[in-house]
């Protein structure tokens, strides 16, 4: 016979039911901190947006540029370097992508097809690149718009080259202080799959920090304020060094 039959005992069964009660309760919460941890993380990653360029330039306590007199380039050696940047850090264009969008950077469609074609390609061993950053007016242009084809002529002319199209991404990615305007990546033109030639731009419109597409046929008419980023060729780098060798020379005779 149960002696404990007829009285009331401390223990209480605990119905099957509340355990997966809990069980779901305990999921939910855990669903809950696992998805406040990936949006945190996005929230750390992003740089682009709007609130983001606000936060940096607060943080990095960024001067408006100020109004300099127009200053006419002679040549690429009196231009000091703008920014370095580096560039071959991805393994491909793919990566180079999931790169700008988890930094929240929008991406034109045109320059994301550019991306995606067998043209645009990534470095393959890391490097440091001096861009060097002039409008056209300051290579001399004195019209209100240029060809492109033009201004590229003029620029090589004093001894600039033209970027590498992985140059574009890499500014944007690098490049999380810009102030409002664009820069124009003097590169080479890329076709899209419908054929139309496109160069890339870095540009902030006050939404966020964007890479688009531009047209990049020769005939394109480019406002002379518009600022380009160029490299300086290795013609002119490779002129300079065998002047500073002559002149060299020459002071040993005297």
């Amino acid at each position: 016979m149960d002696r404990t039959a007829g009285k009331k005992s401390g223990y209480r069964a605990i119905p099957h039911r509340s355990i997966r009660r809990q069980s779901g309760g305990t999921l939910l919460v855990a669903m809950l901190c696992t998805g406040c941890i990936v949006l945190c993380s996005s929230e750390a990653n992003a740089q682009c947006t709007a609130r983001d360029v606000l936060r940096n330039h607060l943080t990095l306590k960024t001067t408006p540029p100020v109004n300099t007199p127009l200053i006419q380039v002679k040549s690429a050696f009196a231009v000091p370097v703008w920014r370095t940047i580096t560039v071959g850090t991805f393994a491909n264009s793919f990566a180079l992508l999931s790169a700008l969008d988890a930094a929240g950077c929008s991406i034109g469609g045109s320059a994301e097809e550019i991306l995606a074609r067998p043209a645009f390609t990534v470095g393959t061993t890391k490097a440091n690149v001096e861009l060097f950053a002039v409008s056209a007016a300051e290579l001399g242009f004195q019209t209100d718009t240029a060809r492109l084809a033009d201004i590229y002529a003029r620029a090589q002319q004093l001894g600039f080259g033209l970027a590498a199209a992985e140059v574009a991404p890499q500014l944007r990615l690098q490049f999380f202080d810009q102030p409002m305007g664009e820069f124009l990546i003097g590169m080479e033109p890329i076709k899209r799959w419908t054929g139309e030639p496109v160069i890339l731009t870095v540009a902030n419109g006050g939404a966020g920090l964007v890479l688009i597409g531009r047209d990049g046929s020769a005939d394109a008419e480019i406002p002379v304020a518009a600022r380009f980023v160029f490299v300086r060729s290795n013609e002119a780098v490779l002129a300079k060094a065998v002047r500073g060798v002559d002149e060299t020379a020459a002071l040993g005779r005297r």
